[in-house]
């Protein structure tokens, strides 16, 4: 059994309005005076638990989690308006400014890897340091991936309960039918729609699968906001350039990184992680041979608290 650190409570929270129709939730852990670090989590959609405050040392960190637009305890819940990649990386720096941050440590996995790359090429003078779980690049091809045509044959046996809801006719693309549906008027279908999307990603999250994890993503408020959210995201391409991530790179190769990628990741495979490293070969890559894609898996658990530690004693070093 991997130890996180010990449960705790935050010690401030914030209810910040970021536009005339958003009011993200953030709150703050940890040591108010030790090394800020803003916890990205994953989806888009999916929002913060409280055992994401534990992969970090309560003494050496001021951790701040806040649950992105239309996720967790952030309103309007689900709501796909104003909300896009960059409106996220524009929250990120209006919380920074909020809580007059002047760098700070940028922890991210899975969509939070994809938003915490993107945030720091947007400001790299504001990230001191970027722990990474999970890569996912964001592109066309690593959407197709897992929604159409990749993961499928290695779990046909939940592919085929994904693509219950949708017409035999509308198949060939099933992010495009997936959308109509969750962006329709049919509340009954959107719901069943929202939680066979959500299941999907659940059941295949792990090496093995885990009930956990998979009732967390099947509860009907977060399958909502997580399918809608990534659905809407994934038809718009996420609102990137091709590849952009890698392109932009050397804007950030000079900021410390840590990468922890299970080997079996059959959501964001280990594929992405890779071209990512050769691209950026500063950053420390971590293979976990036992791991699949889920944060809590004790491989990536133990190798993310030690990349935590890692991090925050380089930056102590370059003071």
């Amino acid at each position: 059994m991997i130890e996180l650190h010990p449960p705790l409570k935050p010690y401030v929270t914030h209810h910040l309005r970021v536009d005339d129709l958003h009011t993200l939730y953030v709150e703050e852990s940890g040591n108010p005076h030790g090394l800020p670090v803003v916890f990205l989590h994953g989806g888009p959609g999916t929002g913060c638990a409280p055992f994401h405050r534990q992969y970090f040392d309560p003494a050496v960190y001021r951790i701040v989690l806040f649950d992105q637009r239309g996720c967790g305890k952030s309103i309007p819940h689900a709501s796909l308006e104003n909300n896009t990649t960059w409106d996220l990386v524009a929250d990120i720096e209006l919380i920074r400014k909020h809580l007059h941050i002047e760098q700070w440590v940028v922890f991210g996995g899975s969509w939070g890897s994809t938003l915490g790359l993107l945030y720091a090429e947007a400001h790299p003078e504001k990230v001191c340091g970027l722990v990474l779980r999970g890569i996912f690049l964001a592109r066309h091809k690593d959407v197709q991936w897992f929604y159409q045509q990749g993961t499928n044959s290695l779990f046909p046996d939940y592919w085929e309960k994904f693509i219950q809801p949708i017409p035999e006719s509308e198949r060939e693309d099933m992010v495009g039918a997936y959308y109509r549906q969750l962006t329709g008027d049919n509340e009954v279908q959107k719901l069943r729609a929202a939680k066979a999307w959500s299941v999907w990603e659940g059941m295949t999250a792990t090496l093995q699968t885990d009930e956990s994890v998979v009732g967390s993503f099947s509860a009907s408020h977060a399958a909502l906001s997580i399918a809608r959210i990534e659905c809407h995201y994934f038809i718009n391409d996420s609102w990137l350039r091709p590849n952009q991530i890698i392109a932009d790179i050397e804007k950030i190769r000079h900021i410390p990184a840590y990468i922890v990628q299970g080997r079996y990741d059959v959501i964001c495979p280990v594929e992405q992680a890779w071209e990512l490293a050769r691209a950026w070969p500063e950053a420390n890559l971590n293979i976990i041979a036992d791991a699949g894609h889920a944060v809590v898996e004790p491989g990536i658990t133990r190798s993310l608290l030690k990349a935590t530690q890692a991090i925050a004693e380089t930056i102590k070093r370059k003071k």
